[in-house]
Order: C-alpha cells, then sequence, then structure tokens
C-alpha cells in the first residue's frame, strides 16, 4: 500500500474522531450544565452558548498558527500534539465541577485544536496530482460525517452510559489515534530554518490570491450553510411532528443525514474533479445545493426533510473537497499547512456564524426563513465562484 493511502486511511480515522470530540457535546451540554449546578433556565442557556462557541471561535484564532507550524517542524509532530492534547482536554472534561472548569477546558479545546489542518496538510502533500480529488474527498468526507454525526452520537452516549461517558469515550478514541499515528504514520520531511513570515510577506508569496480569498470565503458560506438549521432544527421538526415523541431522535437523525451522505459522495466526487476539473463539480454542486434548501421550507413531514437533507449531504461531498482540492493545486507545498489553516478558520467561524444566523432569522422572521436565505446566499457565491474561479480555470 502506498504511503499517503495509509496515511489517509489513519487521518480519517483522527479527524472523524476529532470531528465528533468538537461537535458531540452539543445536544446535551445544556443538560451537562444543569447537572454541574446551573439551575437558572436563562443561565443555563447563556453559558451553553458560552461553552459551544467559545471553541469555535479560539480554534479560528490558532487553526492558522498550527499550519504555520505544521510548515515549519512538520505535520506529523503536529498530529501527535493535537491528538493527544485533545484527548487529555476533553477526557478531563468529565471531572469539571462547575461550569467554569468546563468552558475553561472548551476553551483550551480550541487553543490546542490543528488536527484536521496538519492531516488535511500532510495528505495534500503527499498525494500525486491525479489521485489528489480523490484522496481529499474521502478526508473531507471524516470532517463533516463527524461534526453532523457528532450530536447523535453524543446524545445516545448520553442516554445509555450518562454525561461524563461522552468525554472519557472520546478522550479514548483520541489517545488510540494518538498512538496509531505515532507508530504507523510516515513522513518525509525536511525542517528548514526559514524566518517566520508575516501575514503581509505570505499575502505576496500566494500566486493566485483572487482564487484562494474566493475559496476560503466559499468553504465559509458553505459551513454556514451546513449548520444554519442546528439552532432550529428540533423546533422545526416538533412542528412538522403529530407524535410528540422522540423528537431528539428524529432531530439526530435529520440533521445527520447530511453526513451520511457526505460519506457517501465526497470520495466519488473528489475522483470526479480529477477527470472533469475540479471547477465545474463546484460549481454544479453550489447551484444545486442552493435550490434543495428551498424545499426544505415547505415539507409537510420529517421524513420528507430528512431525505432532502440527505440529498443536500450529497451535494456538499462535492463541494468541501473541491475547496480543499484548490488550495492544493494554487498553493506551494511550503504554505500549504498554513493556508490550509486559514481554510479551517473559515469553517470554524461558519459553523459559528451558521448557528447565530440560523436562530436569529428563525427569532425574528421565522423558521422557513433560514432556507430560503441560506439558499440566496449559495447562490450569491454560485455567481461569484463562476466568474472568479469557472470561467478562470476553464480557460486555462
Amino acid at each position: 500500500m502506498k504511503m499517503w493511502k495509509r496515511n489517509l486511511m489513519i487521518c480519517w480515522f483522527g479527524i472523524f474522531v476529532a470531528s465528533i470530540g468538537m461537535s458531540q457535546i452539543a445536544p446535551v451540554l445544556p443538560l451537562y450544565i444543569k447537572h454541574l449546578g446551573v439551575s437558572n433556565t436563562a443561565l443555563i442557556s447563556q453559558f451553553t452558548g458560552i461553552a459551544f462557541g467559545v471553541t469555535y471561535i479560539i480554534s479560528a484564532i490558532f487553526s492558522p498558527i498550527w499550519g504555520r507550524a505544521a510548515d515549519k517542524v512538520g505535520r506529523k509532530p503536529m498530529i501527535l500534539r493535537a491528538s493527544l492534547g485533545m484527548a487529555v482536554v476533553i477526557g478531563c472534561m468529565g471531572f469539571a465541577q462547575n461550569v467554569y472548569e468546563l468552558i475553561g477546558l472548551r476553551l483550551i479545546q480550541g487553543a490546542i485544536t490543528g488536527y484536521s489542518t496538519a492531516c488535511t496538510a500532510l495528505i495534500a502533500t503527499q498525494a500525486d496530482t491525479e489521485h489528489a480529488g480523490e484522496a481529499l474527498g474521502t478526508l473531507s468526507t471524516a470532517n463533516i460525517a463527524g461534526s453532523l454525526l457528532g450530536p447523535t452520537i453524543g446524545g445516545f452516549i448520553e442516554e445509555f452510559f450518562g454525561f461524563q461517558s461522552i468525554f472519557f469515550i472520546t478522550g479514548t478514541l483520541l489517545l488510540i489515534a494518538f498512538i496509531i499515528t505515532a507508530l504507523f504514520v510516515e513522513e518525509s520531511f525536511t525542517r528548514e530554518d526559514k524566518k517566520v513570515l508575516k501575514i503581509k510577506e505570505l499575502w505576496n508569496i500566494i500566486p493566485e490570491k483572487s482564487l484562494t480569498v474566493t475559496t476560503l470565503i466559499t468553504f465559509f458560506i458553505l459551513t454556514v450553510a451546513l449548520y444554519s438549521v442546528e439552532p432550529i432544527i428540533t423546533v422545526y421538526i416538533t412542528q412538522l411532528s403529530h407524535n410528540a415523541s422522540h423528537i431528539a431522535l428524529l432531530a439526530g437523525i435529520t440533521f445527520s443525514a447530511s453526513g451520511l451522505a457526505n460519506i457517501i459522495a465526497a470520495p466519488r466526487l473528489g475522483k470526479l474533479s480529477d477527470k472533469i476539473g475540479v471547477h465545474k463539480v463546484m460549481l454544479v454542486a453550489l447551484v444545486v445545493a442552493a435550490l434543495i434548501f428551498i424545499p426544505q421550507a415547505f415539507v409537510k413531514n420529517p421524513w420528507q426533510l430528512m431525505g432532502l437533507r440527505f440529498l443536500l449531504g450529497l451535494t456538499m461531498g462535492g463541494l468541501i473537497p473541491s475547496v480543499n482540492i484548490l488550495i492544493k493545486k494554487i498553493t506551494p507545498d511550503s504554505i500549504t499547512g498554513e493556508i490550509f489553516g486559514f481554510s479551517m478558520s473559515a469553517g470554524y467561524l461558519g459553523v459559528f456564524g451558521g448557528a447565530i444566523l440560523g436562530g436569529q432569522v428563525a427569532a425574528c422572521l421565522g423558521i422557513r426563513y433560514v432556507f430560503f436565505i441560506t439558499s440566496a446566499l449559495l447562490l450569491i457565491n454560485a455567481l461569484w465562484v463562476y466568474f472568479k474561479v469557472y470561467k478562470k480555470l476553464n480557460l486555462s
């Protein structure tokens, strides 16, 4: 087996577990905060928002920093640092004595991020050009699937094993990822004593500035679209369901349907990108995703919504890999880690922004408008991609 293929399998497992660790706390966070001694409903909501959001905000700040470190000292050391650090921090969350300790640990979790960035940079620099789309498409499924399946997995573990078990099980899996990485991941990295580039200097050596900015903004909008429904999905399922039982389960399945579809579609669409061009797959997937959001506002029952969310996941399988493939194609290897760090920052901000957008739009205009506004954002992004990416790459 080629080195990059073995590394891809190990990195996929690690990113999947890390993404679960980031997202699985969402459905049980209010319950855990109540368990830690907060009884006031308003305070529970306030602390929940802080504890959930702080990880993504801090991750957005630190991702480029760890990406730069990966370019300087190697990607494998950064994978080991992040996996061991998260294993310890997430495991410690199970021992939190109060909500302030929990928020502090969530903050530290965001600061020691960089696992996905280092793995993506490792595979991007190792996979040969003709297999880049397939490799990065496969790798992207781990991040998205872990993030989307995480809430369901977290709820399942909590129901059967208790609050603390969520953190202990995730920490153990990350420790396994650390051990496997240490033993089996190979990297031929020559360390260079190069000076640390300032942002302006980094910007000057990026060969395709316009394309780079477009891909980062596109990634941000994609994650906003994926997570705009998260704050309102349980309420929407409640409105659609005539049976008050199993609402949480239906909501978890509906949200996770996109993750399952992404696992199926991303490697195949990544391989298609290698054949016909990443710009073509990106443009078509953007338009189709925008159109799929519209009927979600008119569904009559949860099962219709699940079906449409599954179709949305299929289209997203052609979008997130496309961003990574495009970054690999237009970025020199010497700064790949740092640019992927900025990409992950855009994704983390998109998760946070999507949750804020969905909640605010639903509160001010109604749930159905969440789907309309998200669709409009994707269509605007599609137009921008057409002029900035498609037309340029189609002529080259």
